[in-house]
C-alpha cells in the first residue's frame, strides 16, 4: 500500500512523542492526536512503528498511550534493571519475586474486576497493604505446604509460585518505624516500590499521611487492557486466592 510522504512524516512526529512522553492526548498535542484519530493511515503506520519497536500504540479513553511489550527490555525494564531499581543491594530472584508480588497484591486491592470500572476503591494505606501482604504470603506459603503433605508434590512445580521463597525474603527483612527508607526493612521496601510506581505516573503516594492512590493512566491500563474477568480471575489465582470464593 502507499502512503502519502505527508502522512509518513506525522506518524513519525506521533510515534517520537510517543517515545518522549509515552502517552498523547489532545491537550498536550492537539494536531497529532488529530492526526493519529481521524486520520487511519496515519493511525496504521504508528501502530505499525510501534509493533518493529516492540511497543504497542493503544487509545484508552481519550488517551493514546505507547506500552512497551513484556520482552522489551530497551524501552521497558529488564529483570536485572527492575531487581536493581526495587530491592537491596546483592537481592537474589526471592526478593525480585517478592517486589512483584507487592505490585500485584497493591493491584487487586485497588481494581477488584467487576462492573462498568474494575477500580474498587480511590485510596489505600501504606499500613493496611503491608498487612495484605503479609497475610497472603503466609496463607500462600501455608496452603502450599497443605497440599505438598497431601501429594507430597510442591505446588510451586504446578503453579511457579514460590510463596514459601517469597514468605522467606520478607522476613529477612527487618521491620522498623514508619519511616524508613533501607530497602533491608519492610517498610523501606514497600517505599522504594511505591516511589517507583509513582515515577511511572501509575500511582500518587502521599507520604505524609502514607495514603496511596491511583492515576488515570494506571485505571485506564486496567479498565481497557488488564483487568476483564478472566484475566481478573487469574491474578487472584497467582495471589492463591480463589475466586469462587470471593464475593
Amino acid at each position: 500500500m502507499a502512503y502519502e510522504a505527508e502522512d509518513v512524516a506525522r506518524s513519525q512526529q506521533i510515534f517520537y512523542y510517543l517515545l518522549e512522553h509515552r502517552e498523547l492526548t489532545e491537550e498536550s498535542g492537539r494536531d497529532l492526536y488529530r492526526a493519529y484519530t481521524e486520520n487511519e493511515a496515519v493511525m496504521g503506520l504508528v501502530k505499525s512503528q510501534g509493533e518493529y519497536a516492540e511497543c504497542e500504540i493503544v487509545r484508552y479513553g481519550k488517551v493514546i498511550y505507547l506500552i512497551p511489550k513484556e520482552e522489551n527490555e530497551y524501552l521497558g525494564y529488564s529483570k536485572a534493571q527492575l531487581k536493581a531499581a526495587l530491592c537491596r543491594s546483592g537481592a537474589t530472584d526471592k526478593d525480585y519475586y517478592l517486589s512483584q508480588f507487592v505490585i500485584l497484591t497493591l493491584l487487586v486491592e485497588f481494581y477488584d474486576g467487576q462492573g462498568s470500572s474494575s477500580k474498587a476503591r480511590n485510596y489505600l494505606r501504606a499500613g493496611e497493604l503491608m498487612n495484605r501482604i503479609s497475610e497472603r504470603l503466609r496463607e500462600g506459603a501455608e496452603a502450599a505446604r497443605a497440599a505438598q503433605e497431601r501429594t507430597g508434590e510442591d505446588p510451586q512445580e504446578r503453579t511457579g509460585l514460590a510463596f514459601r521463597n517469597m514468605l522467606e525474603a520478607f522476613e529477612a527483612l527487618r521491620s522498623e518505624e514508619k519511616g524508613s527508607r533501607a530497602r533491608t526493612t519492610k517498610e523501606g521496601f514497600l517505599y522504594t516500590i511505591l516511589t517507583f510506581l509513582e515515577k511511572q505516573g501509575l500511582i500518587e503516594y502521599i507520604e505524609a499521611d502514607e495514603m496511596i492512590g491511583t492515576t488515570a493512566k494506571l485505571d485506564h491500563f486496567m479498565d481497557w487492557n488488564l483487568l476483564n474477568k478472566n484475566h481478573y480471575d487469574r491474578v487472584l489465582r497467582v495471589l492463591g486466592v480463589n475466586p469462587d470464593e470471593q464475593n
